[in-house]
């Protein structure tokens, strides 16, 4: 996972039945937080700027990603669109052109 980013655009992992798209994204970071080899940053995007919120069990992960100095970065448009920037528990709001620097620098892994 080193020299990636990982793009999150949902609060889930795949289609079908929600609750097993959360439950699979949050095993997803639960497991991606114990690596060694930790992503350069994460970027949420469309509705997966609400997993840096505390409505999401996604977040207490991030937090922990972020302690560990994975960059946790939410994009501003989908942060107005969703008027969620009161309620955003981790991270930081960034920019389109942050997140192009960033996948002109690092491989780019598409989770949604």
């Amino acid at each position: 996972m080193k020299n990636k980013v990982i793009l999150a655009t949902s609060t889930q992992l795949g289609r079908g039945d929600e609750q097993l798209g959360e439950s699979v994204l949050e095993t997803f970071f639960t497991l991606l937080k114990q690596r060694e080899d930790l992503p350069r940053a994460v970027f949420c995007m469309n509705s997966g700027v609400y997993l840096m919120t505390d409505d999401s069990f996604v977040s207490v992960h991030l937090k922990e990603l972020e302690q560990k100095g994975v960059e946790i970065l939410a994009c501003k448009t989908c942060v107005d669109h969703y008027g969620v920037e009161e309620k955003l528990t981790v991270g930081k709001i960034s920019t389109m052109g942050d997140f192009i620097s960033l996948a002109s620098e690092h491989e780019v892994l598409t989770i949604s």
